[in-house]
Order: C-alpha cells, then sequence, then structure tokens
C-alpha cells in the first residue's frame, strides 16, 4: 500500500469514469451503468485497483496483476462496507469470478451460488437461511406439506396471471405466488402486490408472497430487468433458478414450480430454459402453461401497458381482473397510467 493513494470516483465526471472504464477492459469487465460508488487506488502512473458498488451490490473489482496478494482486496472491501454501513445497508452481496470465490470467502462472505462465469455470494447481519426461517414463520408455511410455487413481477396483475395461478392451485395442495420485489417497474411493488392478493383471494389455498432479494432481483438477476441478450444471461439465469432450486425449494418443500409459456419476450423465455435445467438438478418438476388467450392473442401486461399508453382504457376491461380495472381507474392508478402514456417500460 506505500505509495498508493485510494479516491473516490466522482460519477459525473465523464473523465474519470472513462479511466475506470479503461481499466476495467483489462480485466474482461463492464463499469456498469447502475453503480453508485467507486473507489480507486492510484500509483504515480495512475489507477492499479477499484471497486464499486450498486446499492447493496459490489461489483467490478479489479487489482492489477503485480499487486495480487497484497491484501488490497481487504482494504477496498472494507471500505464498501463502510459506506454501506453509512447508508444504513448491513448486508450486501457480491458478484465475481468462479476462481476468486475464496478471496471473499475469507473476508466473510458465504457462497450463495456458482454459475459457469459468475458466482454471488453474500455477507451481512442476515443469510439465506435465516430469510427463509423468518418467511415460513411469518406466512405460516407448514414445511412438512409439499407445495408449489410461481414467481411473478404482474406489472400490471391480468387475468393471463390469474389464470395461471388458478391452474396451478387446481392441482396444488398449497401455491405459494412470490411477486417480484425489486422497484424497476412502472407499478410500484406495492401496488403489483396488493392487486395479486386482492385478485387471488378467493383461492384458499394460495398464500401471495413479496419475492424479496433473492428472486428474480437485481442481485440475482440483473438482465431481467436490463432486457439485455449478452454472454452475461446464462450465468444470471442460472444464479436465480439456482438459488431458487437449492434454498427455496429445498427450505420449502416445493416440488413444483409452473411458469407460463413464453412466446415472445427472449430473455423470460432464456430463464424458463435455464430454470428447467436447474430445477431438473434438483429432482423439481417445472410445469409450463399455455398462456390464456382471447381469439387468438395471448393475455399479457404488456398488452395491457400498450393499450393504456394509447388511451384504450375500455378494451382492458376484459384483459384484467376487476381488482386491477379498478385500481386504474383510482387517484393512485390515474398517476401512473399518465405516466406510461409518456414513458412505456419494457418490464
Amino acid at each position: 500500500m506505500d505509495g498508493l493513494k485510494m479516491e473516490i470516483i466522482d460519477l459525473c465526471n465523464l473523465a474519470e469514469r472513462k479511466n475506470v472504464e479503461i481499466f476495467l477492459s483489462g480485466f474482461d469487465l463492464d463499469y456498469e451503468k447502475d453503480i453508485d460508488y467507486t473507489l480507486v487506488l492510484k500509483d504515480e502512473k495512475g489507477i492499479v485497483a477499484t471497486c464499486s458498488k450498486a446499492k447493496n451490490i459490489l461489483k467490478c473489482f479489479a487489482i492489477s496483476p503485480n499487486l495480487q496478494g497484497e491484501g488490497i482486496t481487504a482494504t477496498l472491501i472494507t471500505n464498501l462496507i463502510d459506506k454501506l454501513f453509512s447508508e444504513g445497508i448491513y448486508h450486501s452481496f457480491i458478484f465475481t469470478k468462479p476462481e476468486n470465490v475464496d478471496i471473499f470467502t475469507s473476508l466473510g462472505f458465504k457462497l450463495l451460488y456458482t454459475a459457469k462465469k459468475v458466482a454471488l455470494l453474500e455477507n451481512g447481519i442476515y443469510d439465506i437461511h435465516s430469510y427463509l426461517k423468518k418467511l415460513i414463520k411469518k406466512y405460516d408455511i407448514n414445511t412438512d406439506k409439499p407445495r408449489s410455487a410461481l414467481v411473478m413481477n404482474c406489472n400490471p396483475f391480468t387475468n393471463g396471471h390469474r389464470y395461471l395461478i388458478e391452474k396451478a392451485s387446481e392441482v396444488s395442495d398449497e401455491v405459494l405466488v412470490f411477486i417480484v420485489e425489486e422497484n424497476k417497474s412502472l407499478f410500484p411493488f406495492e401496488d403489483r402486490y396488493n392487486l395479486v392478493k386482492e385478485g387471488t383471494r378467493d383461492l384458499k389455498n394460495v398464500k401471495v408472497i413479496p419475492g424479496g432479494e433473492y428472486i428474480i432481483s437485481s442481485a440475482t438477476f440483473p438482465s431481467y430487468f436490463l432486457r439485455k441478450e449478452d454472454d452475461k444471461l446464462n450465468s444470471y439465469t442460472s444464479i436465480d433458478a439456482g438459488i431458487f432450486a437449492m434454498y427455496f425449494c429445498k427450505m420449502l418443500n416445493i416440488n413444483e414450480r409452473f411458469v407460463g409459456e413464453e412466446p415472445y419476450c427472449k430473455v423470460t423465455n432464456a430463464y424458463n430454459e435455464a430454470l428447467l435445467e436447474e430445477l431438473k438438478n434438483f429432482g423439481i418438476k417445472l410445469s409450463i402453461v399455455p398462456r390464456k388467450a382471447i381469439d387468438g392473442d395471448v393475455i399479457s401486461a404488456s398488452k395491457v401497458r400498450q393499450l393504456i399508453k394509447a388511451n384504450d382504457i375500455k378494451n382492458i376491461k376484459g384483459l384484467v381482473p376487476k381488482e386491477t380495472f379498478d385500481f386504474l381507474n383510482s387517484k393512485k392508478g390515474k398517476e401512473i397510467v399518465e405516466k406510461i402514456k409518456v414513458s412505456e417500460s419494457p418490464h
């Protein structure tokens, strides 16, 4: 560390960002757009090490080869954790290459899952096991009883979503419906969650549960939100699907997962394919249900958003449950409708 100086990058300074991008490119790493904090170590010639974070996700670690093994990783991690603590964040994830797992486990991180090109680890005041134990208690889940599960975004909740839940409900003793909690959709999580909960209240064997940090989140599956089709997609889908199979299915006694057939979105289709492979490795069944259609046209949340954008609210009525239609005509719903009219989201 002698002769090295640590600096915080000014993210608004394009030249400083570019220098980090160039340094990372030498390690086959991208400087990702969601980064909100970056540290660099410099010598007299420039950057020799860097690390960044996006909320509670630590990423983009790189250290010059001649300085590796000098304890610099520990210094960078310590400074990032201090930054998280100053923001009131006490649980974090880190993406790294599989060959670097031992470095981070030696610093207190726990390995969650390893895919072909990337590993995900976590650190903090709780872990996935304690998280699931609290979930079991809060939602009164009898783990002696087998059940099925679905994971949905519901942006917004449609008759297609309701149809899929009904199909699972008809053949399962109990169904857990996890609603993606990441707030990167046009309809906020609280509203999506409440619409599904109210819209399935009559299905007595269905429990609607927040997805949390371990299901299709920026930590486990960032490509879901970015809708990117790059070489990272297979790794991200494998991590998210593997975590669900290894931890959720095992601890919650889930023996079957339902998904809707996906003829349009390549990212969701890739996710379903990875899910099939990962669940098979753990002896979990994946049931793919054909989408509900009207006159040959499948019902989708994107179709509903298109109609909203076209200000064609009346034709939405047949595509969504009463709870969703009533919400769209409420004060809060109308505010969201106005936002959709000027800015459409891919998810």
